[in-house]
């Protein structure tokens, strides 16, 4: 063989030789790896098959057909919702409850829905709103729709303080003044509910101390003396815990409003639009709970408060529902503008918040971009109304918002106690008249939204005028204004009987100031 071809043999040998490495390499041992490792796959299944078919074997199949997670926290107002009547109506229905407390983070909660990490969700309505404009929802995007009512607040929260410090609410306009309470709470709507209402001129551009728990709260409390410039806004039991303080008193609680601290029942849009029969079960189911436990409030919250690890006194639980209003049927029909016409509409309640929101700096824009029914859905209680579904057999009352204020006589209305001076824009008068502008006629508008939401106190409207010229006569135009401001409210629909005009030593400014006060009984 020539030297050439021996060559060329010897180049095939050595490439035949790599290429059969290579492909013992590329394909052999993967082949291998990959046997080996479907066989392990196989027998991994083949176990799994089997404690599968054993598990079935011994096993049945749940009673419910649907789990939906709860997003809540422990506020005692929805301890209905957690109580063991709902539990055995909504087993019945083959459906479980189960409760996933954030804490009252709304941000996180309204996080939880959007993803359907929860389905089911509790909010008032304030932190609804305030959650869904801090998420930067887009007004289409807003991901859930409150479908019922469960609560309002009238008298579970309060704003509580020394009353050496702070006499009435007009003592919180003072630079120095801080108001503690919990962020993103209905605490915080609370406040804000006082600063947009009243004047408060000197009060800091941040009054606010944020803590993070109601103990925090009280803990904060506990440090501080009569002579310290700070409000403590919170909600039962906590309140009751500092009012046992003799040199405490309560400055304003939510039994003196109306419509702002609501809490509401919402379910993700998704999945209410494809499961609305569910939803209503849920629903109906509730109201049924409202209406067994009726009688043994006390008792559940007792109850429902050793649960969350913070329990309550006989006391203490008895003052806690006495200022919750839990809703029932009827009143939630009301609420949506079905059956009874004289509850405020969810609607009102909406816009009426953000307004608060809004004015107070909470939030910086409507996140419904005007349009407040996105909020919510109507659709389960117009069935249930139409069914004419009722929880029970006996009639469930109404109850009347509004508290009835009786005639006061001359010498009641002089000693009628202060409260607190609304933030009414200045009214405009021509020079030396009393007849209101149209730019006056706005803001009485606005003043009349204010009554209506504070029904229980007397209302002082007090004119003023200029020192020159003819004191008489300027004190005669003064009380002109007053009567002027007062008639127009009447005519908007206030009661005359809680609303008085006075004038006193005119102090050279055209104003006419407006004040919240009390019977001196």
């Amino acid at each position: 063989m020539s030297k050439g071809k021996m060559v060329a043999v010897c180049v095939w040998g050595l490439v035949s030789l790599v290429a059969v490495a290579a492909t013992y390499k590329l394909w052999w041992v993967p082949r291998g790896e990959r046997i080996a490792a479907e066989q392990v796959a196989q027998e991994k299944f083949d176990k799994e098959t089997q404690e599968q078919v054993v598990l079935d074997s011994t096993s049945s199949n749940s009673q419910y057909k649907h789990i939906i997670p709860v997003s809540h926290d422990w506020f005692t107002g929805y301890d209905i919702l957690r109580s063991s009547e709902n539990v055995a109506y909504n087993r019945r229905s083959e459906i479980k409850l189960t409760f996933n407390d954030d804490g009252a983070d709304g941000v996180q909660r309204l996080k939880d829905l959007a993803s359907g990490k929860t389905q089911v969700g509790v909010f008032t309505i304030g932190s609804l709103i305030k959650s869904c404009a801090e998420g930067g929802y887009a007004p289409e995007d807003i991901p859930v729709s409150i479908v019922a009512f469960i609560d309002e607040t009238r008298g579970a929260d309060m704003a509580v303080a020394y009353k050496k410090t702070f006499p009435n609410i007009d003592a919180i306009n003072h630079p120095e003044t801080k108001l503690v309470l919990i962020g993103n709470s209905p605490s915080e709507t609370f406040a804000r509910i006082l600063l947009t209402n009243f004047k408060f001129s000197q009060l800091p551009k941040d009054p606010f101390i944020f803590v993070d728990s109601p103990k925090a709260l009280f803990d904060h409390y506990r440090k501080s003396s009569p002579e310290d410039r700070y409000v403590y806004i919170t909600w039962q039991p906590w309140g009751t815990k500092i009012l046992d303080n003799p040199n405490a008193h309560t400055l304003i609680d939510s039994s003196r409003f109306k419509g702002y601290i609501v809490d509401v029942i919402v379910v993700n849009r998704d999945y209410l639009y494809k499961n609305p029969d569910v939803v209503q079960t849920i629903v109906e189911n509730y109201y049924r709970s409202v209406f067994d436990t009726k009688d043994t409030r006390v008792e559940l919250a007792i109850k429902d408060a050793a649960a969350s690890g913070e329990p309550l006194s006989q006391t203490q639980a008895e003052a806690l529902v006495d200022g919750v209003w839990w809703k029932n049927t009827q009143e939630a029909y009301g609420h949506f503008g079905l059956g009874n016409q004289t509850l405020q509409h969810v609607e009102d309640m909406i816009t009426n918040l953000t307004r608060v929101l809004i004015k107070s700096g909470s939030i910086k824009s409507d996140p419904t971009g005007g349009r407040p029914n996105l909020l919510y859905f109507d659709g389960v209680m117009k069935k249930m109304h139409a069914a004419n579904f009722h929880p029970g057999f006996a009639p469930e009352a109404v109850r009347n918002e509004t508290r009835t204020l009786g005639p006061l006589d001359e010498s009641q209305w002089g000693k009628l106690i202060p409260v607190g001076t609304l933030d009414v824009p200045i009214l405009v008068f021509r020079r030396g008249s009393y007849s209101l502008t149209d730019t006056s006629k706005v803001h009485l508008d606005g003043l009349v939204k204010t009554l209506n939401t504070f029904p229980s106190y007397y209302c002082l409207v007090n004119g003023d005028a200029s020192t020159k010229g003819d004191l008489d006569a300027n004190q005669a135009l003064a009380l002109g204004r007053a009567n002027a401001a007062k008639d127009y409210l009447v005519s908007q629909g206030i009661d005359k009987d809680r609303i008085s005009a006075v004038a006193g030593m005119p102090s050279g400014q055209t104003a006419v100031r407006f004040q919240f006060g009390e019977a001196p009984y």
